[in-house]
C-alpha cells in the first residue's frame, strides 16, 4: 500500500493540479505518481506534491525535492548526477534507493515511468524532465510520451511551471485544460497527424493532416474553453502554455 504524501511545504502555491472526482473513495480508484526527473523543475511545480500517492526522485531530482523540504518514497537511477552524500542521508533515512548501471537501454526516466505503472499508478505527473543543459535528455523524455505502449495509461504528463505537455492518439480525443487566451501547440510525432479536429481554438482544424516535420500546429489560442482535440490517425505531441493575462 503506497502511502500518500506529506503536505506541500510551507510557502506552496494554495491553488493545485485538478483533482478527480473519484479519485478517493469511488469504484475508479486513481493512483497518482510523481517523478521528479534532474532537469529544471520549477518552483510552482510544489504544487504537485500534495496530492501525490507517490512520489519518486530520479537520480539528481533528489536535489530539488531536498530543496523544498519533501522526503522521496523512493530513488531511482543509476545516481551519476545525484549528490553522494544526500543519497546516504536518504537511505539512512530509509529511503529505497533503486539503483542501475550507468551502462543500461533505457534512461533514468523511462525505467521509472516503468515502475510506477507496475506498481499501479494510472496517473503520472513527470516534473524536472524540461530546461537544464542536457538538449538530448528534454528531447528523450517528451519521445517517452508517445511509446505506443504508454498509451493505456489514464493521465501521463509532463509538468514545468505553466506548461503541460501529452501525447494523444490515433482515435482518442483529448479535453485540454488551458483557459482562454493560453496557447496550444499541436506537433505530429513518428509521423504525419491524420484527421485532426479542435473545438475551442481559434484557428481551428476540420479533419486536416499535420505533416510531420512542419510547424502549421505552432501556437494556435484558445477562445472558448474547454478546448479540445481529436485525430484518427498518428499521434501529436499536445503542448498547453499559459499566458499570463489569460483568463482564471
Amino acid at each position: 500500500m503506497w502511502i500518500v504524501a506529506d503536505g506541500a511545504p510551507a510557502g506552496a502555491p494554495s491553488v493545485g493540479p485538478p483533482v478527480h472526482k473519484n479519485r478517493r473513495g469511488g469504484l475508479a480508484t486513481t493512483i497518482r505518481a510523481v517523478l521528479v526527473a534532474s532537469g529544471e523543475a520549477d518552483s510552482a511545480d510544489v504544487r504537485w506534491l500534495a496530492d501525490a500517492d507517490r512520489v519518486v526522485a530520479i537520480d539528481g531530482g533528489t536535489a530539488w525535492l531536498a530543496s523544498v523540504g519533501r522526503r522521496p518514497d523512493l530513488v531511482v537511477g543509476d545516481l551519476d548526477s545525484a549528490d553522494p552524500a544526500l543519497i546516504a542521508a536518504l537511505e539512512a533515512d530509509g529511503v529505497p534507493i533503486e539503483r542501475h548501471s550507468v551502462a543500461k537501454d533505457a534512461s533514468d526516466t523511462e525505467l521509472a515511468v516503468a515502475g510506477v505503472l507496475a506498481a499501479g499508478a494510472d496517473e503520472v505527473v513527470i516534473l524536472g524532465a524540461l530546461a537544464g543543459p542536457r538538449l538530448d535528455h528534454q528531447l528523450a523524455n517528451l519521445m517517452l510520451l508517445a511509446d505506443p505502449r504508454l498509451s493505456v495509461v489514464r493521465d501521463l504528463r509532463i509538468v514545468r511551471g505553466g506548461t503541460l505537455v501529452r501525447v494523444l492518439h490515433a482515435g482518442a480525443s483529448l479535453a485540454l485544460e488551458a483557459m482562454a487566451g493560453d496557447l496550444v501547440t499541436l506537433l505530429p510525432i513518428g509521423g504525419n497527424a491524420v484527421g485532426v479536429r479542435t473545438a475551442g481554438l481559434r484557428y481551428p482544424l476540420d479533419g486536416e493532416t499535420l505533416s510531420i516535420g512542419r510547424s502549421r500546429g505552432l501556437s494556435n489560442v484558445v477562445v472558448q474553453p474547454p478546448a479540445s482535440v481529436s485525430l484518427k490517425g498518428g499521434s501529436l505531441l499536445v503542448v498547453e502554455t499559459q499566458q499570463e493575462g489569460a483568463a482564471p
